[in-house]
C-alpha cells in the first residue's frame, strides 16, 4: 500500500467517525438518524462518497433526506474540518447504500434454498 492509500484511508475512517457526529448536531430528526456505512475519498481527496444505511426509508423519502443533506454540506464540511484541523475538507457526495439491499435478498435467497433443501 501506497503512502498516498494509507493517507485516503485513515482519511476515509477519520470521516466515518466525523460525519455522524456532525449530523447528530443538527436540528432535523431524520438526519440524525441515519448510519454512515462508509466513506470513499476520490485519490486526491478532494471529494468524498459518504454511504448511508437505507433501512426502513422509502424512495421518496431517501429523495427527501438526500436534498435536505445537500442544504447541510457545506456546514458538514466545516464541521470536519474544525475538528481534524485540516487545510481543506473533501466536498461530501451522499448516497444511500444499495449494496445493503444486494446482500440482505442474497441472505433472504439463501434461507430459502436451505428451506427447500430440507423439505
Amino acid at each position: 500500500m501506497t503512502p498516498e492509500e494509507i493517507k485516503r484511508k485513515r482519511a476515509d475512517s477519520i470521516l466515518r467517525e466525523l460525519i455522524p457526529e456532525a449530523l447528530s448536531q443538527l436540528g432535523d430528526e431524520r438526519l440524525r438518524g441515519l448510519t454512515v456505512t462508509e466513506v470513499v475519498c476520490s485519490r486526491g481527496r478532494s471529494d468524498a462518497d459518504v454511504y448511508l444505511d437505507p433501512t426502513g426509508l422509502d424512495e421518496s423519502e431517501q429523495r427527501a433526506i438526500l436534498k435536505q443533506l445537500k442544504k447541510v454540506t457545506r456546514g458538514l464540511e466545516a464541521y470536519c474540518l474544525k475538528a481534524e484541523g485540516w487545510f481543506k475538507s473533501p466536498k461530501f457526495h451522499f448516497k444511500f447504500d444499495k449494496e445493503l439491499d444486494r446482500v440482505k435478498r442474497m441472505d433472504e435467497l439463501f434461507a430459502q434454498i436451505e428451506k427447500e433443501l430440507k423439505s
